[in-house]
Order: C-alpha cells, then structure tokens, then sequence
C-alpha cells in the first residue's frame, strides 16, 4: 500500500509541482469545469438557528467527536440531481427559473439545435407492467420535442411512473466533460447515445419520491457533484481512493486495446478520436468513435475494467477467487491507499457492505433465487472498488474484517445490512452499496424500488439503538448520463463532473435543510477524516488545492449541515 499517485507520487502539501506534465498527470486544472458563483463554500441556505455549526471551530469539533459515533453512507446509482429533485423548494437555482440560454443544446458543430432528436431505441424499449398498466415506449412513439428540459411522459401525457425502468445513458469519463463543455452544459444531447432522453426528469417527485420527503424533514445538498468525470467504475474509485486506478505498462499488455485515442499529443487531453463514419449532427444518430476509451494514453483507469479478485467479469479455473490475469478487461491488483487503510491504521472499525456479495461469490449474482425472491439481484462487478486492491486479496484478515455480504432482498431475514442495523452491530463507519435491482440505475433498475428501499433502510436505522450517534449520507456515485443545468467547479483532471443529489439524514443534521455549500464525492472522506482525525489520501489533497486555485474555495466536508444543541 502506498500513498503515491503512480508513477509520481504528488508534491507534499506545502509544496506545488512545478514541472507542466507532471501537474496535468497529478491534477492540474480541469478545462471541463466552470467556476460556480454561488459566493463562499460555506454559503447556507438560510442564516442557522442557534447551536453549535461547524462555523464554532473547536466547540463544534468537540461535539461531533461526542455526538457522533456511526456514520454511514448509502450509495447508489446514476441519478443527476434534476431528474429527481429539478424543483425542491428552496433551491440555490431551481429548474423553473432557468433560462434557454441555459438549457438549449447545441450540435456537434457548435450549433443551437432546432429540437431534440428521438429517444434512440426508445424511452422503454422493453415490454413492462407496471400497477396494471403496460409500458414500451419505442423510439417512434414520441414526437420530436423543444430543445428543453422535460418531464417524463407516456405518449398520451401522462407522468412516466418511477417503476417504469427506461433505457439507459451513455455515462462515460470524456463523454462527460464534453457534455458538460466548460460549464455551459449544452453538450449532453451531441455526446450522449440516447438523444432526447438527456433532457427528461421526474415531475412528480414531491408525491411520489420517498427521497425528497427526507431531503424535506432533514438536510438536502443542492451543490454536490460527483467526484470524477464519467461513470460508475471511476466514481467508485474515487469514493474509497480519491484517484482512478493505475495499469503499469499497459502498452505492452492485454488491456492496450483500451487505451484511448485522443485528438492531440497531450495524454491528459479529453477530447476522444471520432471514426470516419461518425454521424455529423446529433439529429443523425448517435457519435462513433475511433477505439475503447478504458484506460488514458498514460495508462490511468477511467473507464469500466474487472477487478484481479472474485467476483470479477472472469474466472481463472486454475486459481479459485482469481480473475484471468491476461484477460484485457483485468487490471492488476492496486496498490494506493484506500479510506479503509487510514481508518484500519487508526484502529477504527469500518466494512463495506455489498448487496448479493455472497450470491455474486457463489456465481448467483445474476439468477432469482427463489419464489420468495425471484428477480436477479443484477449484481455489478465494477460497483465494488475495494475489491480491485491487493491489501483485500483473497485469503487477506481485511478481506475478511471490511469486505461484507450485505446478503439480499428487503427483509432483515435476508438482507445483512439491516439485521445488523437491528442489532446495533454496525461499525463505526460503513458504505453499503445496494444490489442491482434496488441501485436505481436505469437500464437495469426503477426508481421506485430503490427509493423504497433507501427508506426503509432510513427506517431501519431510525428504529435501531444507533440513531441517536448516527450521520447518514445518501447520494448516487454519477449522473447516468441525465442532464443537469449547474455548472460544476473547475477541479482537476479527474473531476468534479455532473451535479448528483445528496442527503444527510441524522438526529443532527439541520432540519428541512437546503445546503448550498459546494461539496464533491470526496467530500464523503473530509467528513470521515475530520471525525476519527484521519490524514487526508494524496488525491483529496490535489482536489482541494485544484480548487482553491480555480474557484478560491476547496469542497466542504458536510458539517456545515450539522447543528448541535
């Protein structure tokens, strides 16, 4: 385990890397970004009430030590913050005030588009009963829509109910920072692979979402991105280790079919080769590109490849718990520390808790299991990132300790997470990453059963001993590709991208809450770090001085939605 960013570790923090190269390969200064002007990190949404805030300094560092013993953090799937929360009240900049300026999208060439293009293979291109109504909605059955945002719909009008799980979007790392074009946001429709669909969100949230009648009773971020450009596998990283994974010698492997063709010598650049017969205009169909796009020109992870461990996308029949070595979708073992190192070396009890983990390791991840629980789990190799990394190797006392079934399903029978909940067995600090089927990803997932299920976790926890001492954040590791109209800070190369939703749902959190402070995924590890008093991992350290470069302020760590009594 190191604390380098390979192959250069990172200049201390009392210096600045000097040398260009190096500064673009450890951070540098994101093109993709836009400085938000929402005044200090620290801006709320209305003045405190009386109590202790993190702007006490001391006195609030005494009281979160005192107050808070758990904190867990709920991770789900690929939602941007429009699509699910476009016009909660009190926000900074709600949807309905947004301008065409600020929302019309524009062609491949720069140009305004006239209107969207259709739903490329439809909004639902698979047959779905959903509460006695069936559902496909094919690609010509909904008409050619104004360049603008829109609420989901049926063909006749009526509002896509969130069990309905639509097709999925393109959600990938330069897609992303050319979608977000400097801060404008009017490149998601060009860059994407489903056409209008960008554009849609739920707009019957305030009845029909669990989720936004917590983000109601208790805290709501509206100024909280996802940590890296792009998807689920980068932002996973990121989440545990501020940083995407490494592949030494990636040119002299399986995996150079990965590496990415980009315009220009710069291998931080972000804009990929296009193929010959790539479509001009976004009317015409989606973009085709020259190659994969996996791994940078200098051999970063950036895109979805499987871990060296089971479950992984392969199995070695000669080393039981192995992936295939030399398979080009594998990436070697990693070695950079991980928030469970910092925490381990503190002596703090932590474990990531991953739905249909077990099921996945017995090659049932994928299968109904019973007629009590006949849908598939859907279990996602690339959703659980410490399994990438050699200090968690089969066989390791840490694999063991932190890497946890968080068994399947709704019930504490069957699901871990909520048994030990009901115990009040959980560790001082634990990720739970749900199953496929309840992450609300789309393509795969509905919102509805994950918004279900995220409550009756919250339930669960408000029910057990441990809700007086607990903090929990709920978000989603990406956008999935949805459009958001919010301008992410200028950052580094690896982000932040697209605004996502977050929650803090606590005894302490600030109550029916709109936070305006800007925070990132990492923001997630400056809360654990402040609270057990840990050292910062490099990429948090690059992060924060990035930003304060660009924007003048470094992310916020989510105290600022706490208050003491």
């Amino acid at each position: 385990m190191t604390d380098q960013l390979p192959p250069a570790p990172p200049a201390p923090d009392d210096e600045t890397p000097s040398d260009p190269a190096r500064r673009r390969l450890l951070g540098g200064i994101a093109l993709a970004g836009a400085t938000l002007a929402v005044g200090p990190a620290q801006a709320t949404a209305c003045a405190p009430a009386p109590g202790i805030t993190a702007a006490d300094g001391a006195a609030f560092d005494a009281a979160l030590r005192e107050r808070i013993d758990h904190i867990v953090v709920i991770y789900a799937e690929n939602r941007s913050f429009n699509n699910l929360f476009a016009d909660f009240p009190g926000l900074a900049t709600p949807l309905s005030v947004v301008t065409p300026e600020q929302y019309r999208q524009r062609d491949r060439d720069g140009s305004v588009l006239a209107h969207l293009p259709p739903i490329w293979r439809g909004m639902v291109p698979h047959k779905q009963v959903v509460n006695h109504r069936t559902f496909e909605i094919d690609e010509g059955a909904i008409p050619s829509l104004p360049n603008a945002p829109f609420a989901l719909a049926t063909p006749d009008g009526l509002p896509l109910p969130h069990g309905v799980v639509t097709r999925d979007l393109l959600h990938a790392f330069y897609e992303n920072q050319r979608q977000i074009n400097g801060g404008r946001n009017d490149g998601f429709v060009a860059w994407g692979d489903s056409g209008a669909l960008v554009m849609g969100h739920y707009g019957d949230s305030a009845a029909n979402l669990r989720l936004w009648n917590l983000a109601r009773e208790y805290t709501l971020c509206d100024r909280f991105f996802m940590g890296a450009f792009g998807g689920s596998f980068l932002n996973h990283q990121y989440l545990v280790a501020a940083q995407p994974p490494y592949y030494p010698h990636a040119d002299r492997s399986p995996a150079k079919l990965h590496i990415v063709q980009l315009e220009g010598d710069d291998p931080a650049g972000t804009v990929r080769r296009l193929a010959a017969d790539s479509p001009a205009s976004a009317l015409q169909g989606k973009p085709k590109y020259a190659g994969p796009s996996a791994l940078t020109p200098d051999f970063w992870a950036v895109n979805t490849m499987g871990p060296a461990y089971s479950p992984a996308f392969t199995t070695d029949p000669n080393r039981p718990g192995y992936a295939k070595a030399d398979d080009y979708n594998t990436l070697p073992p990693q070695g950079h520390a991980t928030i469970g190192d910092r925490l381990s070396a503190k002596g703090i009890d932590w474990a990531w808790y991953a739905g249909a983990w077990q099921l996945a390791l017995d090659g049932r991840g994928d299968e109904g299991l019973s007629t009590e629980f006949p849908v598939s789990p859907n279990f996602q190799v690339h959703h659980q990132p410490l399994n990438y990394f050699q200090a968690f190797a089969p066989g390791t006392a840490a694999r063991s300790a932190h890497l946890r079934d968080g068994g399947y399903g709704e019930t504490a029978r069957t699901n871990k997470l909520l048994a030990d909940i009901a115990a009040g067995t959980l560790p001082a600090v634990t990720f739970y990453k749900p199953q496929g089927d309840l992450n609300m990803h789309a393509g795969y997932s509905d919102v509805d059963a994950g918004d279900r299920h995220l409550a009756q976790v919250v339930d669960a926890l408000k029910a057990s001993p441990l809700w007086p001492r607990t903090l929990l954040v709920i978000t989603v590791d990406e956008n999935g590709g949805w459009w958001d109209h919010v301008a992410p800070p200028r950052g580094d190369r690896w982000g932040p991208g697209t605004r996502i939703p977050a929650l803090v749902v606590s005894p302490h959190a600030k109550r029916g809450h709109v936070e305006h402070t800007v925070y990132d995924t990492g923001s997630i590890q400056r809360l654990i770090n402040r609270r057990f008093g840990l050292k910062p991992l490099p990429g948090i350290v690059l992060r924060d001085r990035a930003m304060r470069a660009a924007t003048g302020h470094a992310p916020g760590d989510l105290t600022e939605t706490l208050q003491f009594s």
